[in-house]
C-alpha cells in the first residue's frame, strides 16, 4: 500500500474534533490526537476497519441492516451524513458521522476523512424514558432529529400515541443553539378552550371574571429556549388563528392587552392525529399546518423497530426496579418480541413497572408479564401470520384483556374499527 501522504495526516491531526482516516475498504489508516484521546488506554485503532472500532460488528453496517455512509458516498461521490450508535470507552453513545470522499488525481475516491461528533443528548434521561435503540427505524429518526436541532426551524413530530414524542423534542431543544434556555411542554388537549389562550399568551389583571393578577403566559416562560405543543390538533380553531399571528409575526398579546410583544423561541409540535385529513375536513387550519410542517419527523411505532424491543425492555428494567437486581427470563423476552405494543415504549415500560411487583424472585417471567397484563397473557402470534382469523368468541375474550383502546385493538389485529365493533356485537 502506497505511503499516506504527509499533507492529508498534517491537516487531519489540526482538526480540533475527533477524526479518522479510511480507505475504501473500511481500514482506519490514521486517526488525529483528539479522537486518540477518546480512546486513551483502549486496544490498537490504526489497521482496523471502522465498523470493527465503532460497533464491534464483523461486517461492514450496510451488510447488518445499517445505513453505511462509506457506502453511501462510493455510489454519491458527495459528503454524506447519519446518525450511529457507536460503542465507545464510555458505553453506547448517538454520534453524528460527517464522512467526506478524497480523491487522487486520477478523480477516483482514495480515501476518505470521517467526522465523529457526539450528540450531547443525556444518557440517563434516555435510558429512564426509552431514547434508546439501533433499528434502521430509529437511527433514520435520529438522523433528522440531529440535523433540524441545530436551525430554528419549526418540526412537526408525528406519531401514535406512546412512541415519545416529548422526549424527541426535547432531544431537539437538547442539540439546539437553545439548550441552556427553557424547554417549556404545553399538552394541548389537556386545556379547556376557554383557559388555553391565557395559559399560552398569558393575562392582564381584570382580563375576565377571576384574573385577579397580572399572569405570564407559557410563551413568555419559554423565551429564548423551545415551546413544545404536545397534541397541536388539539388546539381549538379560535386560537390557532392567534398561533398562527405568532408563527408569522414572531408576536402576541396578552389577554386583555393592546401591547404587542415579542417572542424569541422555537416551536415544536406533536400529534398522534392525521393533520392532512383535520385540513381537509376543516377542523385544522391549512395555513397553520403549513407553518407547524416545516420539517416534519416521523416516529416509527415499537412493532416496527425489530430486536429494540429487547434494547428497550433491557434498559428500562433497572429503570423501574427500585434497586433489585432483576434480569428477564428468555421465555419473556420472546414474548415480549412478538408482542405489538398498541401502546408503544409507555405500554413497555407500564408492563415492565407492573411485572416487578408482581415478582419476588430475580427474574421476571411470563407469569409476572400476564399478572402485568391484568388478566390471560395475549399470547401473540408471529408478526407475520393473521390475527383476524379469530373466532368472534376468542375474539371477545381477547378484547376483555387487551390494555389498549378498541382503535388499539383493531391496529392490532388488522381489522377496520367498524369490522371490529360488528364482530363483538355479534352473537354466537
Amino acid at each position: 500500500m502506497a505511503a499516506l501522504p504527509v499533507e492529508l495526516v498534517s491537516f487531519l491531526e489540526s482538526l480540533a474534533e475527533p477524526h479518522i482516516l479510511c480507505d475504501r475498504n473500511y481500514r482506519i489508516l490514521a486517526a488525529n490526537q483528539a479522537y486518540r484521546t477518546k480512546w486513551e488506554g483502549q486496544q490498537r485503532i490504526v489497521g482496523r476497519t471502522c465498523y470493527e472500532v465503532s460497533h464491534r460488528y464483523q461486517l461492514p453496517c450496510d451488510q447488518v441492516g445499517e445505513s453505511c455512509p462509506l457506502q453511501h458516498s462510493l455510489r454519491s461521490g458527495e459528503r454524506e451524513r447519519v446518525v450511529h450508535l457507536h460503542h465507545t470507552p464510555h458505553g453506547e453513545r448517538f454520534e453524528n458521522i460527517e464522512l467526506s470522499p478524497i480523491r487522487d488525481d486520477s478523480g477516483e475516491i482514495a480515501y476518505f476523512i470521517e467526522k465523529i461528533d457526539p450528540l450531547p443528548v443525556p444518557r440517563t434521561d434516555e435510558h429512564a424514558r426509552g431514547l434508546v435503540g439501533r433499528s434502521p427505524a430509529f437511527l433514520a429518526m435520529m438522523d433528522r432529529v440531529a440535523r433540524v436541532a441545530p436551525s430554528d426551524a419549526a418540526v412537526l413530530l408525528q406519531g401514535e400515541s406512546g412512541t415519545g414524542k416529548e422526549l424527541v423534542a426535547n432531544a431537539v431543544h437538547t442539540l439546539s443553539r437553545r439548550a441552556e434556555r427553557p424547554f417549556v411542554a404545553v399538552d394541548c388537549s389537556g386545556l379547556a378552550e376557554t383557559l388555553f389562550e391565557s395559559e399560552l399568551f398569558g393575562h392582564e389583571r381584570g382580563a375576565f371574571t377571576g384574573a385577579v393578577t397580572r399572569k405570564i403566559g407559557l410563551i413568555e416562560a419559554a423565551s429564548g429556549g423551545t415551546l413544545f405543543l404536545d397534541e397541536v390538533g388539539d388546539i381549538p380553531l379560535s386560537i390557532q388563528v392567534k398561533l398562527l399571528r405568532l408563527l408569522e409575526t414572531g408576536t402576541f398579546r396578552r389577554v386583555g392587552s393592546t401591547e404587542v410583544r415579542q417572542a424569541d423561541l422555537r416551536v415544536v409540535s406533536a400529534t398522534h392525529r392525521p393533520l392532512a385529513e383535520m385540513v381537509a375536513d376543516g377542523t385544522f387550519r391549512q395555513d397553520l399546518f403549513y407553518r407547524l410542517n416545516v420539517f416534519p419527523i416521523f416516529l416509527p411505532p415499537l412493532r416496527e423497530r425489530g430486536d429494540d424491543i429487547q434494547v428497550l425492555a433491557t434498559a428500562l428494567l433497572p429503570q423501574v426496579s427500585h434497586g433489585r437486581h432483576l434480569r428477564l427470563s428468555g421465555e419473556a423476552l420472546r414474548w415480549l418480541r412478538q408482542y405489538d405494543f398498541p401502546g408503544n415504549v409507555r405500554e413497555l415500560r407500564n408492563l415492565l413497572e407492573r411485572a416487578v411487583l408482581l415478582s419476588d424472585g430475580e427474574e421476571i417471567d411470563l407469569r409476572h408479564l400476564e399478572g402485568g397484563l391484568g388478566g390471560p397473557l395475549l399470547r401473540s402470534t408471529p408478526k407475520n401470520e393473521p390475527k383476524a382469523a379469530l373466532t368472534d368468541e376468542a375474539l371477545r375474550e381477547l378484547a376483555a384483556s387487551f390494555p389498549g383502546s378498541r382503535k388499539a385493538l383493531a391496529r392490532h389485529l388488522g381489522l377496520s374499527e367498524r369490522t371490529l365493533y360488528r364482530r363483538l356485537g355479534r352473537q354466537a
